[in-house]
C-alpha cells in the first residue's frame, strides 16, 4: 500500500506511509467507500468532447453554460490549470485544455496534444479571441509560439501577463520574470 501511495504526486515515502497507517486505521467499511470512490471516479470521468476538460458528462459544465462567453477561448495545459483560473472567478469565457505541452525531449509533439481540434473549433466556433494561459517554461514556449501562429491567421491570440508574486521582493526575482513583469505592466488605475 506504501508503494501504490507512493505513486501518487507530491507523495513521498513519510507521506505514503502515513496515509497507509491511516488507513489500516479506519472502519473496514469507511476503507471501502474510499476504494469504491476511487474505482467510481476513474470509471466515470473522461474529458469534455469539446475542452478536454474532465468531466463525468459527454460536454462538462462549463462549456454548456449558457452564461459563459462562447467568443472567448482560454487554452491551458492541463486541467489544474482550468481549476485555478476557476477559483479567481474573473475569466467568463471557455476553455481548451491541451492535455501537456510540446516536449521533444519526452517525445511530445503536436500531434499528442488536442491542438488540431482547437484549430478546427477556432474556426468552425467564430472565437474571437484565444488567450493562451500556459506557464513560462521552455515546453509552455514553445506551445505558446506553436499555437499563436497556426491561429493568427483566424482570430486574436493574447496570452495573459507574468510578473511578480504578491508580497515578492524585486532583489530575489529572477531576470525572466522581471522582464515578463515589465512587458505586462498596464496604466495605473487611479480609480
Amino acid at each position: 500500500m506504501v508503494e501504490q501511495f507512493q505513486r501518487l504526486p507530491g507523495i513521498g515515502p513519510k507521506s505514503a506511509q502515513r496515509l497507509a497507517l491511516h488507513i489500516l486505521k479506519r472502519p473496514e467499511t469507511e476503507v471501502q467507500e474510499l476504494a469504491q470512490a476511487l474505482l467510481d471516479a476513474k470509471k466515470q470521468v473522461g474529458l469534455c468532447s469539446v475542452c478536454f476538460h474532465l468531466s463525468a458528462d459527454p460536454v462538462c459544465e462549463i462549456c454548456r453554460a449558457p452564461s459563459r462567453d462562447p467568443n472567448t477561448v482560454c487554452v491551458v495545459s492541463d486541467s489544474r490549470d482550468v481549476i485555478a483560473i476557476e477559483k479567481t472567478r474573473e475569466y467568463k469565457g471557455k476553455y481548451h485544455v491541451l492535455g501537456g505541452l510540446i516536449s521533444p525531449m519526452e517525445g511530445i509533439g503536436p500531434d499528442q496534444l488536442h491542438i488540431t481540434p482547437l484549430v478546427r473549433r477556432v474556426n468552425q466556433d467564430n472565437i474571437q479571441e484565444v488567450i493562451m494561459a500556459i506557464s513560462p517554461s521552455v515546453e509552455g514556449e514553445t506551445t505558446t509560439l506553436y499555437i499563436g501562429k497556426l491561429l493568427k491567421p483566424f482570430t486574436r491570440v493574447t496570452r495573459i501577463a507574468f510578473g511578480l508574486p504578491m508580497g515578492g521582493d524585486l532583489e530575489y526575482a529572477d531576470e525572466v520574470t522581471l522582464a515578463r513583469a515589465l512587458e505586462g505592466r498596464r496604466d495605473l488605475d487611479m480609480g
